[in-house]
């Protein structure tokens, strides 16, 4: 099994986040990039396997300031030697997929490799219908309730497409693409070049371009490993058993994880693919492990603050919370292991909201006393 760490990008504590507008203060963000480094350089150490991060922009407030997926790798990468980031990830409606293609191929190239990417269907609707890549695109939890099926649908239209995209850019020399949503080259063509002819592909004999490629292609081969960001319907199930992208659960239900694992792996099968078992889900939760019972109603109250304060008015639910002693936290992760299979263990962290010192002998831990039951030291370091 392997460990990843996730963190949700809170620039201030409670107090600060109160206070208003933490996200554009310039000393907590210098703050927030000392700790993250400091997460970083620990989790490369002591044996997880990624550190991984969501998409959000123009968060004001604090609570989710990750607006590169692209640029934080690159400083996960920057300041660690083996772990691998894990960009979970780009939000395509609000993305050109050919870009994208080819930033994550750039990326995979800097870090050699150590490289995990998901995408994600975005559901904050002030940045996702502000950043909108086509028009009219909007997020998952439109403010609109009777717009909700439309929106949803165009959202997941606009997704889909743009993952077929990527993956054409990946896995071909040069390519064109025409679908519903978007066009590669323009159905007219572009104006070519003698170069093109000469020392490239894609041009015709009237020197129009009608196929084009990304450069570099991917490092890993034949592209990083795709997650799908937090699943939570059947019908995303579906989509990720066709893209061979596992899909990242963190919920408690066991029996919904398991009818969404099984679902994934037929599905994978039919689709031609030769899946392994442990990657038809990845399952996680918020990481809250201490011996001491007032820690613990102390922790979930802060957790439970966040959550309420920030993501269930935005209509997420509560995610799985992994709380009480190293010995607990084995029964759950065992019990849920056993159901399920996984080969990867999500686990988001109180990074920001909670003080360095804490969250630090926390993860030490957790590699420490929690690991050990699941997994074994690789020779580059990596409990797998």
């Amino acid at each position: 099994m392997k460990f990843h760490l996730m963190q949700t990008g809170v620039v201030g504590r409670r107090h600060e986040i109160e206070a208003g507008m933490a996200g554009q203060r310039n000393d907590l963000y210098q703050r927030f990039l000392e700790e993250v480094k400091g997460y970083i350089r620990l989790a490369d150490d002591i044996g997880y396997a990624s550190y991984a991060q969501p998409e959000h922009h123009l968060q004001i407030e604090g609570f989710e300031v990750n607006n590169h997926p692209g640029m934080f790798s690159l400083f996960v990468g920057m300041h660690s030697k083996r772990l691998h980031a894990s960009a979970m990830g780009y939000t395509l409606p609000t993305h050109n997929p050919l870009r994208v293609a080819e930033e994550i191929a750039t990326l995979d190239h800097m870090l050699k490799g150590r490289l995990n990417v998901a995408f994600t269907r975005g559901y904050h609707a002030r940045w996702v219908d502000s950043y909108a890549a086509v028009k009219g695109v909007g997020c998952t939890q439109p403010a609109n309730a009777k717009a909700k099926d439309d929106q949803d649908t165009f959202n997941r239209e606009v997704f889909e497409e743009s993952i077929q995209v990527i993956k054409k850019a990946w896995t071909s020399d040069v390519f064109s693409h025409h679908g519903k949503h978007w066009n590669f080259p323009p159905l007219a063509g572009s104006a070519g070049h003698p170069a093109y002819a000469k020392y490239g592909k894609g041009q015709d004999e009237n020197g129009i371009v009608r196929e084009v490629g990304i450069a570099p292609k991917c490092y890993q081969s034949p592209h990083p490993r795709i997650f799908g960001g937090f699943a939570g319907t059947m019908r995303t199930v579906d989509m990720w058993a066709r893209e061979n992208g596992t899909p990242i659960v963190l919920a408690e239900d066991l029996d919904f994880c398991s009818a969404l694992s099984n679902r994934w792996y037929d599905g994978a099968l039919r689709a031609g693919h030769t899946p392994d078992k442990g990657d038809s889900i990845a399952w996680g939760g918020f990481l809250m492990i201490t011996e001491d019972k007032a820690r613990a109603e102390y922790l979930m109250n802060e957790h439970k603050w966040f959550w309420d304060e920030w993501f269930i008015p935005h209509g997420q639910r509560m995610p799985n919370v992994l709380i009480g002693s190293a010995s607990e936290i084995i029964d759950r992760i065992g019990k849920a292991h056993d159901r399920l299979g996984f080969n990867d263990l999500f686990l988001m962290f109180g990074q920001g909201h909670l003080e360095p010192e804490a969250n630090n002998e926390e993860l030490v831990a957790f590699i420490e006393k929690v690991a050990p039951h699941f997994s074994n030291k690789a020779a580059d370091g990596t409990l797998v």
